[in-house]
């Protein structure tokens, strides 16, 4: 008679941060995940401080994986904290789940030391999938968009006839991604606590590279460009 075997030991879940400024997504993304026999959420931010608060936990919450989305309810945007989780926790892997076009944001937010990024529309296995492969030591990224950054770094050369938001830097991006929202200066300065004087130098320099004429045409196009960029949000 063979001895029955003792119950095996449960397998180790890995722990997820969710940070999103939308509650919904964050709900429904902490449900796929929860599901997962690898995968638990830890807890969950709606901004860069609450999610470095979080981060700060580590002791309590020991996430194993930052997910994080570009745009976030104030202060830092999600490059910003990428680059700051990096500086303050190396170890940390961070993963981008965003509604933004992967064209204009992946490339910057590996740079800032994300490990993957992958676009919201995407079916909920392929998140899992990017999750599993990141935790895994890997890069994950479309198979389109490591195409793209692969024929960059061959050809040493920017992609022809890119957009010229490309041109743009991660923070003069990012004023002009406030300045579609509506933000005048003085509250831009705010929201990413930095000086007026500072804000009107990256609104100079993004006029002078998307050779803008004066304010007004600035904030038409940055009204436009975000509404373009909402308009496949969940």
């Amino acid at each position: 008679m063979v001895a029955k075997r003792e119950s095996e030991p449960k397998k180790k879940r890995n722990k997820v941060l969710i940070v999103d400024d939308h509650p919904i997504v964050r709900r429904g993304i902490a449900e796929l995940l929860n599901h997962e026999a690898d995968l638990t959420v830890c807890g969950e931010a709606e901004d860069a401080h609450q999610a470095l608060e979080a981060i700060a936990e580590i002791a309590i919450l020991k996430p194993d994986i930052a997910i994080v989305d570009i745009t976030l309810k104030e202060g830092l945007g999600g490059i910003e904290l990428i680059k700051d989780i990096k500086a303050r926790y190396p170890k940390l892997p961070v993963l981008v789940l965003s509604m933004h076009d992967e064209s204009l944001y992946a490339e910057r937010c590996l740079r800032a030391g994300a490990k993957g990024y992958i676009m919201k529309q995407e079916a909920t296995e392929k998140v899992v999938e990017a999750i599993r492969q990141v935790l895994g030591g890997e890069i994950y990224l479309s198979d389109k968009m490591a195409q793209k950054i692969l024929h960059k770094f061959i050809g040493g050369q920017p992609e022809v006839g890119g957009s010229p938001i490309e041109s743009l830097s991660d923070r003069e991006l990012e004023v002009f991604q406030l300045i579609g929202r509506g933000l005048g200066t003085r509250r831009i300065a705010e929201e990413l606590y930095l000086s007026v004087k500072t804000i009107e130098t990256y609104r100079e320099h993004i006029k002078e590279k998307l050779k803008l004429k004066n304010a007004p045409e600035l904030a038409q196009h940055a009204i436009q460009w975000v509404q373009s960029e909402n308009a496949g949000s969940f």
